[in-house]
């Protein structure tokens, strides 16, 4: 099998995830390393044992001077449709965290870039290989609940704190608070299990004193009358997340990893789950050697988007700056 170089740009806490994934695989080869912080690359180098792999302060340069087949962008959000075009038209696959772009527009034009130079353009949502995701949206494709009338989706965290003078609460580099961030993945989960797109959408976002929104409370209505609500709570003392999927006949519940089954006068089911078979790097290796196609497209990730600011545009909430 033919070995991929692989570019990472940005060596924030999130790359180390990807790091790790992609030196599982025997195949993949991190090339190069690129971020403005010598700091930064240093540790990134030190910690993953990538004495070998080529440093730039610029990613520019990066994909200019290393012979690389992709890269793995794990920037700031309101870099990535930039760093994310230039890599795609230097003919480079890309990975990129979410969320894709801080706008449905530049996530529509990154997506006609990446169909123009023929490149896979993924979104890191890596939700979508985890079994009980899996499972859930399986069950309700299977008509199991029967059809759905209402969906809940909440995630509670301590983000504030935790991202307290960090680029994440400066909206020139976020694009917007915790809807944007963590909550970006609760809205993945949300369109993808149920492969619906809410009509409307009506929000209430509280600052909190900050200069990005931390708590949103969204009511959703999506196509044949279903419902549904989505709350991003961002001053919550630790990460619990929960969604609630009710059919016509029956229910599925999620808090924090567990799984349960309901029907009307029975006992609660707990579902065996199936083993973990791949990740969001792994994925995406084999979608650029075209050992698979199921991968987490741009045209998805552009409904993500969409979504995310309809919800800000509901709250008359412009974070860009």
């Amino acid at each position: 099998m033919e070995q991929v170089k692989i570019g990472i740009i940005g060596t924030g806490g999130i790359s180390y995830v990807h790091g790790k994934q992609l030196q599982e695989l025997a195949h993949v080869k991190i090339g190069a390393v690129a971020d403005p912080s010598e700091k930064k690359r240093g540790e990134f180098i030190t910690k993953l044992n990538l004495e070998n792999a080529e440093q730039f302060s610029d990613y520019s340069a990066m994909i200019e001077q290393v012979n690389l087949d992709a890269v793995v962008i794990c920037s700031p959000h309101t870099l990535h449709f930039k760093q994310a075009t230039e890599c795609l038209e230097a003919g480079l696959h890309v990975l990129v965290e979410k969320p894709m772009t801080c706008s449905s527009s530049e996530a529509t034009r990154l997506i006609e870039t990446a169909n123009k130079e023929g490149k896979i353009l993924q979104v890191s949502y890596q939700r979508h290989f985890q079994p009980e995701f899996l499972f859930i949206k399986e069950f309700i494709k299977q008509g199991k609940i029967g059809k759905l009338t209402s969906v809940n989706a909440s995630l509670y965290q301590d983000w504030k704190p935790l991202t307290e003078n960090t680029w994440r609460q400066n909206p020139a580099l976020s694009g917007g608070g915790m809807l944007m961030d963590s909550g970006s993945h609760i809205i993945d989960i949300l369109l993808w299990t149920t492969g619906l797109q809410p009509q409307e959408a009506r929000t209430n976002i509280e600052m909190r004193d900050c200069d990005v929104e931390i708590n949103s409370f969204t009511t959703l209505r999506f196509p044949d009358g279903l419902i549904g609500s989505l709350n991003i709570v961002g001053d919550a003392p630790c990460w619990h997340e929960t969604y609630v999927f009710v059919g016509e006949f029956g229910a599925i519940f999620y808090d924090n990893g567990r799984l349960t089954i309901r029907y009307l006068n029975e006992e609660p089911v707990s579902p065996e789950l199936s083993e973990q078979t791949t990740n969001q790097d792994k994925n995406f290796i084999d979608a650029l050697l075209g050992l698979g196609t199921d991968y987490v497209k741009g045209e998805f990730a552009l409904r993500v988007v969409q979504l995310t600011e309809k919800i800000y545009k509901e709250a008359n909430y412009q974070p860009i700056i």
